[in-house]
């Protein structure tokens, strides 16, 4: 009698289904960032992958569920980060600059996710927009920078009708901006950006001009 085979654990499948899955999603990155939605093709992502594109299709669907669940991780990242820093240990000022500084440097360290938001926008927002998990992942964001507002405005040390989205498009625009555009910048003003030497001015910066936002009418209000 033939020996009986051992058969396949449904956790050990369960662990190869998200190592592919993940690995795909690695693969994509890449290409859409490089390419855009539109330039980009499963059938390159498939042979980068030694894959087929079906194979690719039974994970994810189709082209468009796949560049959306490459957004949905890219922004997992970002919102993970914000929602694991302890503001509560950090007194206000201490906790908006460390938020900044989280920023500045996940869209450094990032510049995938910077290229993958911008060809989103060309596109409208269409897969943004039709993600749940992306709706669902902001609001815990902007919780965070309100815990750290309606601390400061307690404290007297932040003004009273500062706005939690309007901090964090502020934090991210500079950060976004610093990345996208470095290049376009540095033909036009010769000055790279992103370049090492000047990392830690444009990241004081940063936590400066928010601070600056945040306390100007707080210190007005206290010199009355």
């Amino acid at each position: 009698m033939a020996a009986a085979q051992p058969t396949e654990s449904p956790s050990r499948r369960t662990r190869d289904a998200a190592r592919t899955r993940a690995e795909i999603l690695d693969v994509a990155t890449d290409e859409f960032a490089r390419a855009g939605y539109t330039g980009a093709r499963v059938d390159e992502i498939a042979a980068r992958m030694r894959t087929t594109k079906r194979m690719i299709y039974y994970y994810f669907g189709s082209k468009e569920q796949l560049f959306t669940a490459v957004l949905e991780r890219a922004y997992t990242v970002i919102r993970t980060q914000e929602q694991k820093l302890d503001v509560e240990h950090l007194d206000p000022v201490a906790a908006i600059r460390r938020l900044a500084e989280l920023t500045f440097d996940h869209h450094e360290a990032h510049p995938a996710f910077i290229r993958l938001v911008s060809i989103e926008n060309i596109h409208g927002a269409e897969h943004v927009a039709g993600s749940e998990h992306l709706r669902s992942l902001n609001s815990p964001a902007i919780e965070v920078i309100g815990r750290i507002l309606e601390a400061g405005r307690a404290e007297g040390v932040f003004r009273a009708d500062v706005d939690a989205i309007d901090v964090h498009a502020m934090i991210s625009s500079f950060c976004f901006f610093r990345v996208a555009n470095r290049h376009t910048f540095q033909a036009l003003f010769d000055r790279d950006l992103t370049q090492p030497g000047r990392r830690e001015h444009y990241r004081s910066m940063l936590g400066d001009m928010v601070l600056g936002y945040l306390t100007a009418a707080a210190r007005g209000d206290a010199s009355a």
